[in-house]
């Protein structure tokens, strides 16, 4: 192995804190990762990491070098971009909501994936807290209220919500027509997976956003079984207006004070901060921002 080629390795073994995931990532086994790491060492007559059974982690020497190792392989893959005529290549992972990239992404992926043959995509797909460095992600696309990640944040545009019900619910429960009279509703409890409580029904009004929190008989954690709770009848619910286009459509759900919608979801695009933008990263982020600046959300 040379010794960009164990740059790209150590890099990826301090990103994943895991020999094991580093090698799985690069295609070689543990034992040759191992041995090449220790051999980097031996030819820099320095520790550049701490070894438990269950945990790995650079030293102060290692993080130096990590970070120089960044900037230099960085430096490489732009360079060798240029050569081969500017086209980006190489793996992209990237972590969003699943019905999000059902919705938007996916039925648009093949004019990205024939406009940049040489990019190979893994998408995982979850609203959970991902840790991009560790986890080896190039970029998420997240919906609500940015958190102090760290990370370099694009925006993109707001996503529209409303507030829904099942017929059935609203034959028994009446349908409101303000926020004062929601006495006697109840929701379908969500649990974030975010903050762990459950989050308040959000109305828009003259005065300004105001939060509700009704009784509910049933709770979810997961936005598709709350959202097959409310068409089952258990109380009112807000999401996405595209999660509730199909259902309204075909009368399985029903608009809920239409004149008060909750207020928009931010959605964004982040990306660690401590990596130069690598050109694969940067024209799929150019991309999803096309995708969602023409989308009917």
């Amino acid at each position: 192995m040379d010794r960009l080629d164990a740059m790209r390795l150590l890099v990826r073994v301090i990103e994943r804190r895991s020999f094991t995931a580093a090698a799985a990532d690069l295609g070689m086994p543990r034992s040759t990762a191992t041995e090449a790491i220790r051999r980097l060492e031996r030819d820099l007559g320095c520790r550049l990491l701490e070894r438990t059974t269950r945990h790995v982690a650079p030293t102060l020497d290692g993080e130096a070098y990590y970070r120089r190792c960044l900037s230099i392989l960085a430096d490489i893959d732009e360079a060798e971009g240029a050569v081969r005529g500017g086209e980006p290549a190489g793996v992209l992972r990237f972590d969003a909501h699943g019905a999000l990239t059902r919705a938007f992404l996916l039925p648009r992926l093949p004019e990205f994936l024939e406009a940049y043959p040489q990019i190979r995509l893994q998408i995982g797909q979850g609203d959970r807290l991902v840790d991009l460095v560790r986890e080896g992600v190039d970029c998420v696309i997240r919906a609500g209220e940015p958190d102090d990640s760290g990370m370099i944040m694009r925006r993109l545009p707001d996503i529209p919500e409303q507030t829904c019900a099942s017929p059935d619910y609203l034959s028994c429960h009446g349908m409101p027509t303000s926020p004062d009279g929601l006495d006697g509703h109840r929701m379908i409890g969500f649990v974030s997976s975010r903050t762990g409580r459950m989050m308040p029904l959000e109305f828009q009004t003259a005065e300004g956003t105001r939060e509700i929190t009704l009784p509910c008989l049933v709770t979810a954690n997961e936005a598709e079984t709350a959202h097959h709770l409310a068409r089952m009848g258990y109380g009112l619910i807000q999401a996405p207006r595209y999660r509730f286009r199909e259902d309204l459509a075909r009368g399985a759900l029903v608009e809920v004070l239409p004149d008060h919608p909750p207020p928009p979801l931010p959605l964004a695009a982040y990306y660690p901060q401590n990596r130069q933008l690598s050109p694969r990263v940067r024209v799929f982020l150019d991309w999803v921002a096309t995708v969602f600046d023409g989308a009917d959300l």
